[in-house]
C-alpha cells in the first residue's frame, strides 16, 4: 500500500479569506501609488468561489485616463506583491463604459460577478 513520503512536498494555497484580505489590502497601497485609479474588483474564480489551488487572481482596474496602449496599462502594477499568481487588466474610464455597453459575453460576465474591493464606503463595503 503507497505511503506518504515524509519528504514529498505539500502544495499549500491561501483561502479565500486571505487572498480577499490581501487584495484589499493591495489595492490601497496601489491607489496611493496611482492616483487616477477609480475603481478595482475581482472576478473570476475568486469571486464566484470556485478558486483552487493554483487558481489566479484576475483583477480589473477602472482609471480615469492613461496615454500607455491598454496591454502595456498592468506593467505599472506591483501585483507581484499577492499571495497568488495575478492578472490585471486595466482600463480608463471611457473604455469601460463602452465594454459595460456591449452585449458580449465578457462584458456580461465583468457587469455580473466582479466583485469592486476598492474603493471603500463609509459602511465598509467596496464600491
Amino acid at each position: 500500500m503507497p505511503g506518504r513520503s515524509l519528504s514529498s512536498s505539500v502544495l499549500e494555497w491561501p483561502d479565500r479569506e486571505a487572498v480577499g484580505r490581501a487584495a484589499r489590502a493591495w489595492a490601497e497601497e496601489e491607489a496611493r501609488r496611482h492616483p487616477e485609479l477609480v475603481r478595482l474588483g475581482i472576478f473570476g474564480s475568486w469571486a464566484s468561489g470556485d478558486w483552487g489551488v493554483g487558481s489566479d487572481l484576475d483583477l480589473v482596474a477602472v482609471v480615469r485616463a492613461s496615454d500607455r496602449p491598454f496591454h502595456e496599462r498592468a506593467r505599472d502594477w506591483a501585483y507581484e506583491k499577492l499571495p497568488v499568481p495575478a492578472d490585471l487588466l486595466v482600463y480608463t474610464e471611457a473604455e469601460w463604459e463602452r465594454l459595460m455597453a456591449e452585449d458580449s459575453r465578457f462584458a456580461r460576465m465583468l457587469r455580473e460577478r466582479t466583485r469592486w474591493i476598492w474603493p471603500q464606503r463609509p459602511d465598509g463595503e467596496a464600491g
